[in-house]
């Protein structure tokens, strides 16, 4: 059986549980058109290719579903402009275009039905699926439903970090005006506009700066700083494993996080599964007892979001508060000297004590509160 042959199955019983009055000639049709007209190459793709065109088909049906399937064409097309109206980043851009045109009536909507409008008659791709949605299907509504769920989920595709659409209304711009100080009106004066405009609809600013993208840099920088992190404590406790437990142990690390299970680990290794099973317990160990708390626990800490100074070992305020009921007074003292900026060692110094007891203390701590992090 070929992959669009089982993908043709698993959609025709999701269709039959889905939508039972439909009748089978209803259904085959958007099976059809969920597929593509490409489906016969499904097999000759990559297996990650593959994994990304069923998760782009699921959602694809979900947006049928959700707005477009079993409904007038009217409330349906009424669902698109909404949603596509609700894109804060496009709303601000036709909003800031309003208030600076001469035509300062107009309303967001119709200017999306323009933009749409223009695409559906100039976009190479929306021909393309105008024309396979026709062979799909000759019931006007259904065809209807199809066109408008592959219009939403065209213009929501990102592109640098923007939807599609919002790069479609600068070039409808960039067609309907003249525009650009290379060709001033004449006889008119230059608009000069500061960094935000008052909205004709509220009393509110319109911001011309696009926070949404400064928001998305903002979580890409999050992530790629979290990215980096993770590298580094990976790199170290390898390295940390390799001297003082055994190479192995580093070997089954990285395979560990590459998402094999012990059985594909013990195969890829040629060792019994027991042994692969005591690397794992040994790992865990030292992750925990050792390299987390006492060679780099700054560092693994942060990455992992329970560091005591910025996260409080990853607990809550609830949680912290039943955390720090259940410390003696020594280890309260030790937390309020750590958050202080004070080492172990010189927490041990203060209180007289030898440092092998401070760090016994503070491996007691950090459990604790991973205890409580995990019955949450």
């Amino acid at each position: 059986m070929t992959l669009a042959e089982s993908w043709t199955n698993q959609w025709r019983f999701q269709l039959e549980n889905d939508y039972p009055n439909h009748s089978p000639n209803r259904r085959e049709s958007i099976i059809r058109w969920l597929l593509g007209e490409h489906s016969k190459t499904l097999d000759s793709l990559p297996s990650d290719q593959q994994e990304r065109i069923k998760l782009g088909l699921n959602f694809r049906y979900h947006i049928l579903k959700q707005r477009y399937l079993e409904v007038s064409s009217e409330t349906a097309y009424r669902n698109l402009m909404q949603r596509l109206g609700s894109l804060m980043i496009l709303r601000q851009k036709v909003r800031l275009w309003v208030a600076t045109s001469r035509d300062r009536q107009r309303q967001v909507v119709d200017v999306l039905q323009e933009v749409v409008q223009e695409m559906l008659n100039s976009d190479r791709y929306l021909q393309q699926q105008i024309q396979w949605i026709s062979q799909c299907t000759s019931d006007r509504q259904l065809s209807n439903a199809l066109l408008l769920t592959t219009v939403e989920e065209y213009c929501l595709r990102p592109i640098r970090n923007q939807p599609l659409l919002v790069y479609r209304f600068v070039n409808y711009l960039c067609r309907t005006q003249r525009g650009g100080l290379t060709q001033v009106p004449t006889g008119e004066w230059i608009k000069q506009l500061s960094d935000e405009i008052l909205s004709d609809e509220t009393d509110e600013t319109i911001s011309l700066l696009d926070n949404q993208a400064v928001s998305r840099y903002q979580d890409d920088q999050y992530f790629q700083a979290q990215q980096n992190q993770r590298l580094t404590v990976q790199t170290e406790f390898e390295a940390y494993l390799i001297k003082n437990v055994d190479p192995i142990a580093a070997e089954w690390l990285r395979l560990y996080l590459q998402g094999l299970s012990q059985e594909a680990i013990a195969q890829t290794l040629n060792l019994p599964i027991k042994q692969i099973y005591r690397l794992r317990e040994k790992v865990s160990y030292h992750a925990i007892k050792n390299f987390t708390l006492k060679q780099n626990p700054e560092l693994v800490t942060s990455w992992l979001g329970t560091s005591l100074s910025e996260h409080r070992l990853g607990l809550n305020s609830d949680q912290w508060q039943k955390f720090w009921q259940s410390l003696t007074p020594t280890q309260q003292q030790i937390i309020q000297r750590l958050k202080a900026g004070e080492t172990l060692e010189t927490i041990a110094q203060a209180l007289n004590v030898k440092l092998t007891q401070i760090q016994q203390e503070w491996t007691t701590i950090y459990l604790m509160a991973q205890t409580i992090r995990n019955q949450s």
